[in-house]
């Protein structure tokens, strides 16, 4: 299912991407991300209306693919221990600065999700908004959030689904209205030259790793755009297509007790 020397060369072309990228993203994303804090998605649906992670106060919670942390800085200020993680060392010196604005500290760790260097069962939340589990290959990354979370552990992430994966003609910066690429066998996505690396899977394959790496998958939301919703990852061809048709999604699951 997955070529473990790829796995590590598409790790060294994804972080090799962050850091030359990192200081244009946040200068382009991070207001929009910093403004909303805990929120999911390309138009970052407040974690309060969805209610995704639940009460965090007092949880140790791992952000898979931080970037610059906004959204573990809101979970450090409702009473949550994070520590986040990120594959590119530029962004984490961008979360390094958004904790000193914001008066909180927690720890910082530069490595990929598909090998986390934290011991077996210690943290009771998995999350990623857009984060690793786009980035890494799932059938490494699922696994290893497994070994993290203590039993009765919450693993969350959002990214795009595999419908708008089938209908995204490359070169794109949106979806359109008609299947463009297969859908089953999906798995790696090659942006091309210069360009990162992402994966996906059918929702299938997406269920069965879930399970077969230990976990009870508890809901798939689907995020829809409200009406007059305005990203900065996504125009208006983009809204429209999202208010039709799942664009993207949150996946909960739970590590089995």
């Amino acid at each position: 299912m997955t070529d473990p020397r790829r796995g590590e060369e598409d790790a060294e072309r994804n972080r090799a991407f962050w850091d030359a990228t990192a200081d244009d993203y946040q200068a382009t994303q991070g207001v929009q991300l910093g403004e909303h804090g805990a929120a999911w998605g390309v138009w970052q649906i407040p974690e309060a209306e969805l209610r995704i992670l639940g009460d965090v106060r007092g949880r140790d919670v791992l952000e898979l693919g931080c970037g610059a942390a906004q959204f573990s800085i809101e979970l450090a200020r409702r009473g949550a221990r994070p520590i986040g993680l990120d594959v590119s060392q530029r962004q984490l010196d961008h979360a390094a600065l958004g904790m000193d604005r914001a008066g909180v500290a927690f720890p910082l760790i530069h490595a990929g999700a598909e090998s986390v260097p934290l011991p077996d069962a210690c943290v009771d939340i998995v999350f990623g908004d857009h984060g690793a589990m786009s980035f890494v290959d799932p059938y490494r990354s699922v696994p290893e959030t497994a070994r993290l979370l203590r039993n009765g552990g919450l693993l969350a992430f959002s990214m795009f689904t595999p419908l708008a994966e089938a209908c995204w003609p490359p070169g794109s910066d949106h979806p359109i209205d008609r299947l463009v690429t297969a859908s089953l066998g999906m798995h790696r996505v090659d942006l091309g030259h210069g360009e990162h690396v992402e994966y996906q899977l059918p929702y299938g394959a997406w269920i069965r790793l879930l399970v077969g790496s230990g976990f009870v998958v508890e809901d798939l939301v689907e995020l829809r755009p409200a009406s007059d919703a305005v990203s900065t990852y996504q125009g208006e061809a983009g809204r429209r297509w999202a208010s039709q048709w799942p664009l993207e999604h949150v996946w909960k699951a739970r590590r089995r007790r």
